[in-house]
């Protein structure tokens, strides 16, 4: 699997590195389903502290492995996706400022650019508030998740939660769901200043560009 603590360590690093966090908020974990193990960013830390060694592991109870740090207060909701959403390999969570803008205010984020619809295909859906206590926020997630099979979801006046075959795609979700994010805002925003309507690109054309993304036809021969 290569060395999948490094991975996540490079994943949370680059939500910094991308303005996608503040403080010691947000974290990325990765999961070697052979072994059964979880890395997650150590709670508290914050990201311009943070080295490969300080990546904690934990099995599927939550129980730290080998390591003096403590795991992420959001543990528990990593390991609830892990364990109900099969061949994922990331999970990825943000406070990131349009994303959060969109929780609060409640309104899905519509496709209005082909960056977006290459992406993800379909609006990003944004849940009621939910608390943080036992399995509250995975539970809503898989709700969202398996009405719109969106691999973000934004939770009500908190934030995001992304997933991914691995550490990096997850990570890179957030990413991309913060530019949908901030170009909706901006064109809404825009759009009521000069009496625009702004419109979601049409169904056919987001499959279109969804499905042109998704193929060989994108990217290197592998």
């Amino acid at each position: 699997m290569g060395d999948l603590k490094k991975s996540v360590y490079e994943a949370n690093i680059s939500l910094w590195k991308n303005k996608l966090v503040y403080g010691t908020q947000g974290n990325v974990s990765g999961f070697d389903r052979d072994r059964k193990i979880i890395f997650i960013k150590p709670s508290g830390i914050p990201y311009e502290n943070l080295k490969k060694e300080m990546i904690v592991s934990v099995d599927l109870e939550g129980k730290v492995i080998k390591s003096k740090s403590n795991p992420s207060v959001d543990t528990i909701h990593h390991l609830f996706l892990y364990k109900n959403i099969p061949d994922i390999g990331g999970v990825c969570h943000t406070h990131s400022k349009f994303i959060t803008v969109f929780s609060i205010i409640k309104i899905d984020i519509p496709v209005l650019t082909t960056a977006h619809a290459d992406i993800f295909g379909k609006k990003i859906p944004v849940s009621e508030y939910v608390d943080n206590s036992q399995d509250n926020i995975g539970k809503t997630f898989i709700k969202q998740y398996n009405k719109t099979k969106c691999p973000v979801v934004i939770l009500g006046n908190h934030g995001l939660f992304s997933i991914g075959k691995n550490p990096e795609e997850s990570a890179f979700y957030a990413m991309m769901a913060e530019y949908c994010a901030e170009t909706s805002f901006y064109a809404m925003i825009l759009g009521k200043i000069f009496n625009k309507e702004i419109l979601p690109i049409e169904d056919s054309e987001i499959k279109k560009w969804f499905d042109r993304y998704h193929s060989e036809r994108y990217g290197q021969t592998k």
